[in-house]
């Protein structure tokens, strides 16, 4: 609370450096608390988990640690109820699990599907299963999709040990894939999506790899960047071209055909998120401005509203609560 008795309506926290990833914590026992990534050009980058205190409104600072690389995503265990151990997880040259304690973050587990070689094809993206929070999806530049399985070892003192295997890996697209994502679906655990640089949006079924289902395939063949599930209706999903100012969205009912185009950005969109509370909100991000619209669903598309950032907006994410 403020000195006034009134709740401030925007936070603001700065970051040493620019900041290139984000997400927003859903354990109800952490609230209003970021995990966020830098995007330096050099090996040694930074991960920050900020958190709100609530004495002062202001956004501060809790820990930091170092990561090689910037992160390409990073996202906190969906463990809504708190039963799960703090987890946070982090995609790069690998993908890497962190557990967070109340004063350091340490490495639980890096997890390499290549280790006969010195190289790895890097990480574009990856997914947390909601249903599941044992499983992981990445993606990568390799044309691949990998399906990882989290295991918690025998207890040692008071700490478990968190381990991964390779639950599959299958080739998804013909080019590089840039993100992947699982949808509540179906049971929400078997069922996922991903996006790459051939133009297409393809859905897989764990249960049955051995073929996918293209739903949608940019008619100029531009790279799709980044694909978002709604979160309270599975049969809807957005995506976004590399370089494009428009916001794709889809119904998997009606595959290859946009049941809309949201285009109110003067420039590239850089972020997309859906509503966690409703089917028809969604909110896209470019370059100094967010706009929050209407999707279908009621009375179709609606520009919303807009804000204005400082610089560059690269990422965009809703608080769950």
């Amino acid at each position: 609370m403020s000195l006034h008795g009134k709740r401030k309506e925007i936070y603001k926290y700065e970051a040493p450096w620019t900041v290139y990833a984000m997400n927003w914590s859903v354990r109800p026992d952490k609230r209003f608390r970021l995990a966020l990534g830098s995007f330096v050009e050099e090996y040694n980058n930074k991960v920050q988990l900020v958190g709100l205190d609530e004495e002062s409104s202001e956004f501060i600072c809790r820990n930091t640690f170092d990561h090689p690389y910037p992160t390409t995503k990073l996202m906190w265990i969906p463990d809504t109820k708190g039963v799960y151990p703090d987890l946070l997880a982090t995609s790069g040259d690998y993908l890497r699990v962190w557990r967070v304690g109340e004063t350091e973050t340490r490495l639980e587990c890096l997890l390499n599907n290549n280790k006969n070689s010195d190289f790895c094809a890097p990480l574009t993206s990856f997914d947390w299963n909601e249903v599941d929070p044992y499983l992981l999806g990445t993606s990568s530049i390799d044309t691949t999709c990998t399906i990882w399985g989290l295991e918690t070892g025998q207890v040692l003192g008071r700490v478990n040990l968190v381990s991964g295997h390779v639950k599959t890996q299958l080739i998804a697209h013909d080019k590089e894939v840039y993100d992947i994502a699982f949808s509540r679906a179906g049971g929400g655990r078997d069922m996922f999506a991903s996006v790459g640089a051939d133009g297409s949006v393809r859905m897989f079924d764990l249960r049955h790899l051995e073929h996918s289902t293209i739903i949608y395939e940019d008619p100029q063949h531009h790279p799709l960047l980044r694909l978002c599930w709604n979160k309270q209706d599975p049969n809807y999903l957005a995506t976004m071209a590399m370089d494009g100012m428009e916001v794709v969205i889809l119904d998997v009912r009606v595959p290859c055909t946009p049941v809309a185009r949201l285009n109110n950005h003067r420039a590239c969109v850089n972020g997309i998120a859906w509503a966690p509370h409703s089917s028809c909100h969604i909110c896209t991000a470019g370059p100094h401005l967010g706009h929050p619209a209407d999707a279908p669903g009621h009375r179709g598309p609606d520009p919303g509203l807009h804000s204005r950032g400082g610089d560059q907006q690269r990422a965009v994410g809703i608080d769950p609560a």
